[in-house]
């Protein structure tokens, strides 16, 4: 789980984008977006670790051939997408919000697109 917060917020400083809508979306079938708790560390690691209870990485009924179907399941649990308001150029976010990028089938080279809607 990859804090992006700042980086869109730099972005948005850049852009001069003041109030709107904002959509971040991870362009993969294996990485999502979230927003969650930015302050204890330990929410990651208990986040990914349940994530992974839930849909272990192999099974034997898979018959995905690249074998990451597990990667495919969190991502559609997460959401591929979060919407986030921008009021006088900064996210509304509660004190211990961050947006996570969240690498399910990696490390790989990733990207996340980002879309205000004014």
């Amino acid at each position: 789980m990859i804090d992006i917060t700042s980086t869109i917020e730099r972005w948005l400083q850049e852009e001069h984008i003041r109030d709107g809508l904002l959509v971040v979306s991870s362009l993969h079938t294996t990485a999502g977006i979230t927003v969650n708790e930015n302050a204890d560390p330990d929410v990651k690691t208990d986040f990914l670790r349940r994530l992974d209870e839930v849909y272990p990485w192999e099974h034997p009924k898979d018959l995905h051939m690249e074998g990451n179907t597990a990667a495919h399941l969190k991502t559609s649990t997460v959401g591929h997408a979060q919407t986030l308001i921008v009021s006088n150029g900064r996210f509304i976010l509660g004190t211990w919000q961050g947006i996570y990028f969240c690498e399910f089938d990696g490390p790989r080279h990733r990207k996340f697109h980002v879309k205000v809607i004014q």
